[in-house]
């Protein structure tokens, strides 16, 4: 066994965790006080173990400073003034390849573990006080060997040394913008990519990576997987295995009959953001599943309806997690990764809690190119370069179509995705996916174009995705 460990000194470590507050504590501050900091750690240990042993998995690097850097630098109240100095140790295998990553955050219990189970699953976040014993890291986790990528043509041409020369392109200007803020203060671009479907050149794609990035590094999408989610219903949909039109389903729900009223919830309700059922934050923090350890089952089905499925929208993790919840035998049989791999998103992972439930709402991890690949899928209507269908004829249609109540502010939303019909100066048509710290994939169907945009951005500092989509539309040749 390879150990690897990054610690802040031991004296510094050992007084954070014990020293006592400033400012005296009711005994309930006190016990938010300790949760806080377990979650902050399970944040730290899920954020180097994915970003690592994916990247690894991907063919590049990242290493502890870098996803210091960018994915525990900036983030939200109150584990940015934890995370820092939380002191973690990366184990690895014998064969190299990364074990876990525990983060010590109490004196009196066990470090937070987060394992790599293997490149179809990634990292997942074990419960709050489990031994560090539960992952072996004597266990052999294959490596991936998937497909070569898709081949496409991106824009460059050889120059007479056989190099590569990127000619001069109209889309320079809008892309050193983003990277340089002007699309929103205090932002952090890590990539952005702009993929068009030329009608004589084939398909064209231009890119640009931060320091540190490139096509083959993985970021956490965040809310985008919400519409990776509700592409696999479709998938699912298209099988037979399932409508939009049915219940969900959950079993206790029916046997409670009547009794139960979210016997009524859709999944039509479900991708919608309109199940009706009470949350307890905007969207549903759902830290307890994200970085808490807690599972789907045990924090995302439970809640109870307050209003009648179909009749107000609210933005909610929870309802994502039932709709992939719904879809839970057919993905047992044709599981994320299979959908990635015919797509031609190599580069592509979605994580799963404890027992193996997709975490779907938010912890998948991705490329900038793959997710191009994503929208192109829904330029194609959900048919594959070989011309195989994978989608339902018209679910492009349908997940950018909205039905029901909307929500109030700049955007709209359909099924799984948000809409861009509010902007002034995008095309009407003009969907995507939305991502917390500024992950983007917008599709632009009338003008053959996928946009994407990744970041980590911090709280308050909002990348004007509107103006950056408006900026490149006025860059590409008019179709």
């Amino acid at each position: 066994m390879i150990r690897t460990a990054f610690a802040v000194p031991l004296v510094l470590g050992t007084l954070l965790l014990t020293a006592a507050p400033a400012l005296a504590q009711s005994p309930q501050e006190a016990l938010d006080a300790r949760y806080d900091r377990a979650a902050a750690a399970g944040y730290k240990a899920l954020m180097l173990c994915s970003a690592i042993a994916i990247a690894e998995r991907n063919g590049t690097t990242r290493s502890p400073g870098s996803v210091q850097a960018w994915e525990l630098t900036g983030i939200q109240t109150p584990h940015n003034a934890l995370i820092g100095a939380l002191p973690y140790e990366i184990v690895r295998r014998p064969t190299g390849q990364i074990a876990h990553v525990a983060v010590k955050w109490a004196d009196d219990m066990p470090a937070r573990i987060a394992a790599y189970f293997g490149p179809d699953t990634g990292c997942s976040t074990f419960p709050i006080g489990a031994p560090e014993q539960a992952s072996n890291p004597q266990a052999p986790v294959p490596v991936a060997t998937g497909a070569e990528d898709t081949a496409i043509i991106s824009g460059v041409i050889p120059d007479s040394d056989g190099g590569d020369m990127p000619p001069p392109s109209p889309l320079d200007k809008v892309f050193d913008g983003a990277v340089a803020g002007k699309y929103g203060q205090g932002t952090r671009t890590s990539a952005v990519l702009v993929r068009l479907n030329g009608q004589d050149d084939g398909l064209l794609e231009q890119a640009v990576y931060a320091p540190g990035f490139d096509e083959k590094t993985p970021q956490r999408t965040w809310s985008v997987a919400k519409s990776i989610a509700a592409t696999l219903v479709g998938g699912a949909v298209l099988s037979g295995e399932t409508s939009v039109e049915e219940p969900v389903g959950i079993n206790y729900w029916r046997s409670g009959g009547q009794r139960d009223p979210r016997g009524a919830i859709t999944l039509d309700n479900a991708l919608r953001m309109t199940t009706g059922r009470y949350t307890d934050t905007p969207g549903n923090r759902t830290d307890p599943l994200y970085f808490g350890g807690s599972t789907v089952d045990e924090t995302a089905i439970n809640w109870p309806v307050i209003h009648k499925p179909g009749t107000v929208f609210r933005y909610a993790n929870n309802d994502t997690l039932l709709a992939v919840k719904a879809i839970g035998g057919w993905l047992t049989y044709y599981p994320p990764h299979e959908f990635f791999a015919k797509l031609g998103m190599n580069h592509t992972v979605a994580e799963t809690d404890i027992r193996g439930e997709y975490i779907l709402s938010s912890q998948v991890w991705t490329t900038a190119s793959d997710l191009a690949t994503f929208g192109q899928l829904y330029l194609n209507d959900g048919v594959l370069a070989s011309g195989e269908r994978v989608l339902p004829e018209g679910w492009a249609q349908y997940v950018s179509t909205p039905s029901g109540p909307q929500p109030d502010g700049a955007f709209g939303y359909g099924a799984g995705f948000w809409l861009m019909n509010r902007s002034e100066g995008v095309p009407p048509d003009t969907f995507a996916a939305f991502g917390n710290r500024g992950q983007y994939v917008v599709i632009v169907p009338s003008r053959q174009v996928v946009i994407v945009r990744r970041g980590e951005d911090p709280p308050g500092a909002g990348f004007d995705i509107a103006a950056f989509t408006r900026d490149v539309l006025a860059a590409l040749p008019a179709q």
